[in-house]
């Protein structure tokens, strides 16, 4: 059984950071592409960041230059650290992997971006 587990969200005000944490059991965790994902209320949940095995990255346009995914494979964890945060960027924050064509969420952590 995959259990993913996010932490780290929080209130920020805009221009703040934040670092999210994954963390992942039940799974070689090494071999896989994992991702975070984000859902603002009555939106679609949508990519924001994905890290495949050899560390290759991809960011959603409107994150580049301010986030940076990466993962520790022996600490089976996967981190998001968001910079110069705007209020756009509020939403819940779910970490992914697709293993055997199943898809496996979190429960998700709250972002809120708010003076």
């Amino acid at each position: 059984q995959v259990r993913l587990v996010e932490s780290g969200g929080g209130l920020v005000q805009p221009g703040g950071s934040l670092r999210l944490s994954c963390a992942a059991s039940g799974i070689n965790f090494g071999i896989y592409a994992l991702a975070w994902y984000r859902q603002a209320p009555e939106d679609q949940r949508v990519l924001v960041a994905r890290i495949n095995m050899t560390g290759s990255t991809e960011y959603a346009d409107s994150v580049k230059g301010r986030f940076t995914i990466s993962r520790n494979n022996a600490w089976m964890r996967l981190y998001l650290q968001m910079n110069s945060l705007k209020p756009e960027d509020t939403a819940r924050y779910y970490c992914h992997v697709k293993r055997g064509g199943v898809d496996w969420w979190g429960q998700g952590t709250q972002v809120t971006v708010s003076s």
